[in-house]
Formats: structure tokens, sequence, C-alpha cells
């Protein structure tokens, strides 16, 4: 693949990590074997230790510039710990172009110079992979669909794509400084409105171990997602609910005038309708009710900005080469 001066300088490798030592010692020799020189040795290799209850035993050497283990005081959760990655690589003298991936081999290596060469096609834009083929199970693919459905009926916007991404340096520190990435990566690049792309990519399958994603997390990851937008989802949700309250006042209209005026005589039916009607419009209201109280306090309550309180869940940095 061949590349210009445009990307000339070190390339940082973001690994959120939580026990997945065997995994990515397998990821970084795969690293080594697939990704071509010119690339791999511009490489600075940063495993954020979301807080695991074990510790490598060894990981490769000689693969690109450096390899350093970002120690977390607790673990966060696989989101906030790339936002506390970003946000240390940010912080750093000059910032550099910041490529973030998992630690499970999921995220193919072989794909690193695709993300690049389309940095290179669009400069100054996120670049996404776009999941154009996935090797899960059925049961997860079919909840990742329903989910993909909420989140565009929700928010109104479409998203296709995970956390394997790569962030140019120009936008690094812009984006540290979005609090929603915090909540969710890709949805906080969304809410930011910074320019961003994608590329269709394979999705790889798991180098060693089992996923840790299970419904339960699918479940939560979604909600995390949508609720990096709740402004359009609750101005949804209201818009919705106004629908479900104009419907019902019509269906008591139609009853009312069913009753009155035609000979329909079903003994209590009219009465039934009304009252349900009625319940309706009542849940539809306090559903509005409630979500501009949610909003009111999502928009009044203090954010959490990575750039500046990242420090606080930092306990080391460790160089291993």
């Amino acid at each position: 693949m061949t590349t210009t001066d445009s990307t000339a300088g070190r390339i940082n490798i973001v690994i959120p990590l939580f026990n997945d030592w065997q995994a990515v010692n397998l990821l970084l020799e795969r690293i080594r074997v697939v990704v071509g020189a010119p690339i791999a040795q511009r490489m600075a290799f940063l495993i954020v230790d979301d807080c695991s209850e074990t510790d490598y035993e060894k990981l490769p050497a000689g693969i690109g510039q450096s390899l350093s283990i970002l120690r977390l005081y607790r673990n966060v959760g696989h989101q906030k710990a790339i936002a506390l990655g970003l946000a240390y690589l940010a912080d750093q003298d000059e910032p550099q172009t910041t490529i973030v991936m998992d630690a499970d081999g999921e995220d193919r290596p072989e794909d690193i110079e695709r993300l690049i060469q389309k940095s290179l096609d669009e400069p100054g834009r996120i670049v996404f992979a776009h999941r154009a083929k996935r090797h899960e199970t059925l049961f997860f693919q079919v909840f990742y669909q329903i989910y993909k459905w909420l989140f565009l009926l929700l928010t109104g916007k479409t998203i296709t794509f995970g956390n394997f991404s790569l962030v140019p340096a120009g936008q690094l520190r812009k984006l540290t400084h979005v609090s929603s990435i915090w909540n969710n990566y890709p949805g906080g690049v969304i809410r930011s409105r910074l320019p961003y792309t994608a590329v269709p990519l394979e999705r790889g399958r798991r180098l060693a171990g089992e996923s840790k994603m299970n419904f339960v997390s699918l479940v939560l990851h979604g909600l995390s997602a949508v609720s990096v937008l709740i402004d359009t989802t609750a101005v949804r949700l209201v818009l919705f609910s106004a629908v479900m309250i104009a419907a019902s006042v019509v269906g008591i209209g139609v009853v009312i005038y069913m009753k009155l005026f035609t000979n329909t005589a079903v003994p209590g039916w009219a009465s039934y309708l009304i009252a349900s009607f009625l319940i309706v419009i009542l849940q539809a209201f306090l559903i509005s009710l409630l979500l501009v109280f949610v909003v009111l306090a999502y928009r009044t309550q203090v954010q959490f900005i990575p750039a500046r309180q990242y420090k606080d869940f930092v306990e080391r940095v460790d160089a291993v080469y």
C-alpha cells in the first residue's frame, strides 16, 4: 500500500484491555507479521489496563517504537478506558495520529493500513471501520441489528461502526474535550460533529479467550450509545407521545360520535374505550414530562471532560520497551 509524507511521524495504537493478556500478546505478534515495515516502525503501543485482575507474564518486544501500559486505579469499562487512553495521548507535547483497536484480535491488524489510506484520501476526518462482515453468533447478530434499528429510530443517526478507528493528529485534542466519549466512544464522535467517515472492513475472530460481551453488556452498550444523543432522543419521544395523545383524542371523539349518533348498542364498550384512551393520554403526558426533566437535568449537570480529568484515574505508566 502506498502512503505519503502526510502521515509521517509516530502512529499511536490505543488498546483497551481487561484480563486479555494472552490475546494482546497474539495481536502484537500478528501485527509484527502482517503490517508492513514502513508503518510498523512508526507504531507506539499504549495498552490501557482497565484494572485487570491478572498481569502479563511476557509481552513481545521490538514491535514498533515503544510499548507502554497505562495502569488505571479502578475498572471503568471499555468505553471509558478508550477515552482515558486518548486523553493521555492528547496531553503529550505534540499529538500524533492515533488508532483505537480492541485487544482480542477482532479488529484485524491487516486493516490498519486501510484505515491509514482512507485517512490520506479524506484528510482531517476520523476514520471508522464499518463492519461489512461479522463472525458472531446468530443470537448476537440479531440483537445487534435490532440495536442499530432502534438507534436510527431514536436518534435519526445511523451507526454501523464500533471502536476500531483512526483519529488524525489534528482532531485528537478536540475529541478528548468531548464529554460524550466518556459514555460511548462512537456515539461521542457522532455527537461531537467532528468530521468522520467509514471504510468497509471485515471483522476478525477472537485470538484467545472468550468474549466478555454478553446479552446484558450488549444492552448496556446500546443504551450508552443512545444516551449520548439524549437531546435528540427526548425530542423524538416527546413527538411520539404527542402523536399518541392526538390519536387518543381523535379516538375519544369517534367513540362519543358512535355512541350518540349511531345505533351501536354494546353495553359498556364506550366507557371502556374512553377509559383506555384516557390512560394512553395520561401515560404519554407523564412520559413527556419525565423526558423534559431528564434533559433539563442533563444540561445543568457538570460534564466530565476526559482531557481535563483523566489524571484522576491514572495510577502509573509502565514502559515495557
